[in-house]
């Protein structure tokens, strides 16, 4: 049933828990796992111009540092992993995402901040309404 799981990740604390669990479904299932890491182009909005390529340097680093430890961590459990960073609005390129890998799941974390519910919707919300395929979501209390 799962072939293909999608893993998008912001290299946080909480992305640690949940790639164990789509490890787990991923290993069980004999499926490869797809690491995403979206660099959110959002914030480049509120830069001055000069600092835009530093800062957007900075962040595709360290979604290329979360991208290869989780893709080291899925090979250390035996799950084939291919890894991939996108730039734009988060919900919408792993939507984008799932779609175009024909991914079987998306599992995420659920640990957006108060203000990111409040003013630009959660993007695990987001994802769960507009997601071609099934999606588990991992709390920040598991």
């Amino acid at each position: 049933m799962y072939e293909t799981i999608l893993y998008p990740t912001d290299g946080s604390e909480h992305a640690a828990t949940v790639l164990d669990h789509a490890i787990d479904v991923a290993r069980t299932r004999n499926a490869t796992l797809h690491v995403l890491s979206v660099v959110d182009d959002r914030a480049f909005l509120v830069l001055d111009d000069e600092r835009v390529e530093q800062v957007r340097a900075e962040l595709q680093e360290t979604a290329r540092e979360a991208t290869d430890a989780a893709a080291t961590r899925a090979a250390d459990h035996d799950v084939e992993t291919v890894t991939a960073i996108d730039t734009g609005n988060p919900a919408e390129c792993i939507v984008d995402y799932a779609d175009a890998a024909d991914a079987d799941l998306i599992v995420m974390g659920t640990s957006g901040d108060e203000y990111e519910r409040n003013v630009v919707g959660s993007v695990s919300q987001r994802v769960v309404r507009e997601a071609p395929v099934p999606v588990t979501t991992v709390g920040p209390h598991v």
